[in-house]
């Protein structure tokens, strides 16, 4: 995707300069800065700190920095100690321990002296695969938005709800929930798209960027407005990402979907969840009482940071001085109050059976 008209990755290798580059995006919407990531340490704070975040690009910068590592040093001890150092990162994301066990699993066969180059290769490949994994999301995705607007007088926007940022910068690129508004938007279909401010991060305003730097006509909203948009018809269809799904299709997403999924539910609504296959736990039937649920610091529902109204990035507190904050990161949608899931290979319905039928021969691997 562009920023200011010049094509940018969230996350890509700099031949110039040999050093894997990022978007910190703990500036964003209000500076766009460049950050080099080299040592095994600054990968992990980078993920840690969320100068990366949503797991597919967790996924991709994990696996650039086992790359890096490797290309310091080879050894068994080493991997293993990349693998371990960047697990540890962020619990719940299920693309980080899939994008290392991949890396390590190449790699410990290899003699030392190939693996830097392999690692490399690898960890651009894996890049690679999320861009297009999250295009093909796009194209699955516009026919649904298609039909919709098929059904909608002519002229009238297909109007959308999303919430946290699952954009291209939660990605390689395209993104997942955005990937069909993008598509749908370059189609010419009108759509407007309701964005959550999803809090403690208020990740809406980086969907909300996007938004605004492609041309989709959009609007901000609070957190607890979208039931009441639905009850007054203004919303056509909600679609989110996931960091985790379950091979029933449960799905955990940035806190505040399950409630989006219930508003919908009782309004009618279609819900649709974005997945790109990476993001499936197949080894996880249960969502809700499987999935670890990050527990993130309480500074970030405390504190809100923003730009000053004589200009500058600040930090503000909002709650009163001694008071506690809590901060779940994430919670867990029912399977049963799912639509459907839009992968790469197409949709399907939230099911064991559904999921099954999309990727067979993963299903059947994991037993």
């Amino acid at each position: 995707m562009k920023v200011n008209g010049t094509p940018y990755r969230s996350i890509w290798f700099d031949d110039a300069s040999g050093v894997v580059q990022i978007i910190d995006q703990r500036w964003l919407p209000y500076e766009f800065r460049i950050a080099d990531l080299v040592t095994l340490e600054e990968f992990a704070t980078a993920i840690r700190d969320m100068w990366v975040r949503g797991a597919p690009l967790i996924g991709a910068t994990a696996a650039w920095g086992v790359a890096g590592e490797m290309a310091r040093d080879a050894s068994d001890a080493a991997l293993d100690k990349a693998h371990a150092v960047l697990g540890a990162t962020r619990p719940t994301a299920i693309n980080l321990l899939w994008a290392l066990d991949r890396m390590r699993a190449a790699l410990r066969p290899l003699p030392e002296a190939d693996r830097a180059g392999a690692a490399h290769r690898l960890a651009r490949e894996i890049a690679d695969e999320d861009v297009e994994i999250n295009r093909m999301i796009g194209v699955h995705g516009l026919e649904l938005i298609r039909q919709i607007a098929a059904r909608k007088p002519a002229g009238e926007p297909v109007r959308l709800l999303t919430h946290c940022n699952a954009g291209w910068i939660a990605t390689v690129d395209w993104g997942t929930a955005t990937s069909p508004m993008y598509q749908a938007h370059d189609a010419g279909i009108p759509l407007h798209v309701w964005v959550d401010e999803t809090r403690p991060r208020n990740q809406g305003a980086l969907t909300s960027w996007e938004l605004g730097s492609h041309g989709v006509p959009h609007t901000y909203i609070t957190d607890n407005a979208g039931g009441h948009l639905m009850q007054h018809g203004l919303v056509d269809m909600v679609i989110t990402g996931t960091d985790r799904t379950t091979r029933r299709g449960d799905v955990c997403n940035k806190i505040g979907t399950y409630l989006k999924a219930l508003a919908a539910r009782d309004n009618g609504v279609p819900f649709y969840v974005a997945l790109p296959s990476p993001t499936i736990d197949w080894t996880v039937d249960d969502g809700v009482a499987e999935i670890p649920i990050e527990d993130r610091p309480e500074r970030e529902v405390t504190h809100v940071q923003g730009t000053a109204v004589g200009g500058g990035i600040g930090v503000v507190q909002v709650t009163p001085e001694g008071t506690s904050g809590g901060n779940p990161a994430f919670d867990v949608t029912p399977n049963r109050l799912v639509t459907g899931l839009i992968t790469e290979r197409g949709v399907c319905e939230a099911s064991p059976e559904g999921l099954a039928a999309l990727f067979h021969e993963r299903a059947f691997a994991s037993g």
